[in-house]
């Protein structure tokens, strides 16, 4: 084969292969989630998409951009509290990319910058409370992140839509401290409630002996029934004293029933004194 017929033979193939890179080059598809910032010689196009994009080949680029919301894990963090406690903290991070131009012009990667910048605002928002408010109120500690980092990545057309704090770690001297702080709490509520307790019992008890005290005939019941009861659980004599109140009706009745009595008599006395004459 003479070098002309070989040169005749591989044009075709050097122009298919030219066509199918230009195609490469000039028809890009994009997803539903995705868009493309044109440049057209280094300056900003526009943005495009989702769907078919046709570009100028080596005239025009283009940067694909990820609209979904992104998970980012924070790494562990060592912070200091207010109060001088040393803990490690992590979290995590969830954002998305809203105006795509200002993601790929106004910072250099917004992947990392966004993940560097929730780092450093995690210890500093942090720092400024102390312990018991981290791990009591961590919701609202994690809604200030939020808010910090939402307004610091406006500008790079970021949306942190939300920061969890997931854990917080402290050294094994503060867990024994704070075990120590619950179990003296717990003793103090268990006390002040017991003191409750016997304040309510003593004023129970004050408010029956001012009703018994009141009606005699109830303490008089309630003093059978002790006995009755204790008659009940013993198998043994018991002497007690009877109480004048009960021995107090029956005298009375002895006292009426003995009374006419002796004014009777003296009545027959003083007539037959009248009946008789005196002696001479």
């Amino acid at each position: 084969m003479l070098p002309a017929d070989l040169f005749f033979y591989v044009i075709p193939y050097v122009i298919v292969l030219i066509a199918l890179f230009c195609a490469g080059k000039t028809v890009k598809v994009l997803r539903e989630y995705e868009r493309a910032v044109v440049f057209t010689l280094g300056r900003f196009h526009g943005v495009k998409g989702p769907g078919l994009v046709l570009l100028i080949p080596f005239i025009q680029q283009m940067v694909r951009v990820d609209l979904r919301i992104q998970v980012v894990e924070i790494p562990t963090q060592d912070v200091i509290s207010h109060d001088n406690v040393s803990m490690k903290v992590d979290a995590v991070l969830y954002f998305n990319v809203v105006d795509p131009e200002r993601a790929i012009i106004r910072v250099q990667n917004y992947f990392p910058a966004t993940n560097m910048l929730a780092q450093t605002t995690l210890r500093a928002v942090l720092g400024q409370h102390e312990l018991d408010e981290m791990l009591a109120e961590r919701k609202k500690l994690s809604e200030d992140v939020q808010s910090i980092l939402d307004t610091q990545t406006q500008a790079w057309g970021i949306k942190v839509s939300n920061v969890e704090i997931r854990t917080v770690e402290l050294s094994e001297n503060m867990v024994k401290a704070i075990a120590k702080q619950a179990e003296a709490e717990r003793d103090r509520r268990a006390k002040i409630i017991h003191a409750e307790a016997e304040f309510q019992a003593s004023q129970t008890l004050v408010n029956a002996a001012k009703i018994l005290g009141s009606i005699p005939a109830a303490m008089q019941l309630r003093y059978l029934q002790t006995l009755s009861e204790i008659g009940a659980e013993q198998n043994s004599t018991i002497v007690f004293p009877m109480p004048i109140d009960l021995v107090k009706p029956f005298l009375d009745l002895m006292d009426k029933a003995t009374k006419p009595r002796g004014m009777n008599g003296d009545a027959r006395l003083h007539d037959a004194s009248t009946l008789v004459p005196p002696p001479a």
